[in-house]
């Protein structure tokens, strides 16, 4: 059965690599296509129709682009579209949310502090959330509050903030936060599968039978990628925040989450006003600063536990195991110098991820990634710098595969 972990594991990067380059696709074409629908300038002489028209130079040579804001007088005979890289972007990192939260859910998702339920009870909560945040979203867009941008962004984010506190009280920190960005990436890639590329289907349709494009399809195309614009910096954060305990594993990680959206969008207004060609707000950046250095303090407050973690059926049996003493003293000795509450390593403040391994229930929570950091890779600890012997390294496999077996 050991080998199931090392195939999971590579499973889980395989996954995270293909989710990062088709993200990479999807955030690359939205960001260029919004600077270049801010940069758009009306010229005489324009084709009917045209609503802008802009000139760029990239890679040796010159682009001369223009937008028609509703369609062209006829179809063209080839027509981009741009919409797998979305697709494609929320499909893998759904797979590897599956791979690594729910196949995971004891370990990475379940918080039996927070909540105790079942990991099928958590998985359910977790792909009704996200199923349900697109609901809310889209009646919200399609309400009278729809016609105010402004009104309807600040609904919008008082719908985020709430998510971001409904979260922790559901799941761990680290899929607390994941979720978050999960949330708000369904809203994104939604937006594309069933408003804003339908929409553009309908307008093509038309230019095929002959009869004029109704230019609301346009506008509301427009208005849902405006939303995207302004959310993909958070998510970003929130995808990334799993590795970075002082963001998701604090006491106020919910507050944490609702100002990262705030610098999101200081950061987005910064690019679109200067892509627009309507000034410099340098304040944004210095806004943006204030807010993280806000996030950085509430980081430092210190959580309060509750109750004692218990071992699991499968813990149980990793610490009964005849090798478990002298895997204790192989872990105390060479790695809970740094993965304690209070770490004893010059320079380390935090435990590394939040990995604490100071118990008996903390070593046998984290035998997996044990096993594979530090017993099958050297990875861990970094540069071997508590002189982890190959005896040792050998000792958290053999404890590790016996109790798979």
């Amino acid at each position: 059965m050991y080998e199931y972990a090392i195939f999971w594991e590579w499973l889980s990067f395989a996954a995270r690599w293909l989710h990062v380059i088709t993200a990479i696709a999807w955030i690359g074409s939205s960001f260029y296509f919004i600077a270049l629908d801010l940069g758009l300038v009306k010229r005489e002489g324009m084709p009917e129709g045209a609503h802008g028209e802009e000139w760029q130079v990239h890679g040796g040579g010159f682009y001369h682009i223009q937008k028609y804001l509703v369609a062209p007088a006829r179809m063209p005979e080839h027509l981009t579209w741009f919409k797998w890289e979305s697709y494609a972007t929320w499909l893998s990192g759904f797979f590897l949310m599956a791979i690594v939260y729910y196949a995971g859910a004891e370990l990475f998702l379940i918080d039996r502090s927070v909540l105790d339920v079942s990991a099928p009870v958590a998985i359910g909560i977790s792909i009704a959330s996200l199923a349900v945040g697109w609901i809310v979203y889209d009646q919200l867009c399609k309400s009278p509050l729809g016609n105010n941008d402004t009104t309807l962004m600040l609904v919008l984010y008082v719908v985020l903030v709430f998510m971001a506190w409904g979260y922790t009280q559901l799941f761990t920190g680290r899929a607390a936060f994941l979720h978050l960005g999960a949330f708000t990436a369904t809203i994104m890639s939604a937006n594309v599968f069933l408003i804003i590329i339908p929409n553009q289907k309908i307008v093509v349709a038309d230019l095929i039978a002959g009869r004029k494009p109704d230019p609301k399809y346009g506008k509301i195309a427009k208005t849902r990628s405006l939303h995207n614009n302004y959310l993909t910096l958070p998510v970003i954060f929130l995808m990334l925040s799993n590795h970075y305990p002082l963001a998701f594993g604090t006491q106020f990680n919910w507050i944490i989450a609702s100002l990262i959206f705030i610098i999101g969008v200081l950061i987005r207004h910064y690019f679109n006003t200067v892509h627009a060609r309507k000034g410099n707000p340098h304040w944004t950046w210095a806004a943006a600063l204030i807010v993280f250095i806000v996030v950085m303090w509430l980081s430092t407050v210190p959580r309060v536990l509750t109750g004692e973690p218990q071992l699991s059926a499968r813990g149980e049996t990793l610490v009964a195991s005849e090798h478990f003493p002298a895997v204790r003293d192989a872990v105390m000795g060479r790695c809970a110098m740094c993965h304690a509450a209070e770490p004893g390593w010059e320079g380390v403040s935090f435990a590394p991820k939040g990995v604490m391994l100071e118990t008996d229930v903390q070593i046998a929570d984290h035998a997996r990634e044990i096993y594979l950091q530090a017993g099958r890779s050297h990875a861990m600890p970094p540069g071997n710098v508590s002189d982890m012997t190959a005896r040792e390294r050998a000792l958290l496999v053999a404890w590790f595969e016996e109790a798979q077996r």
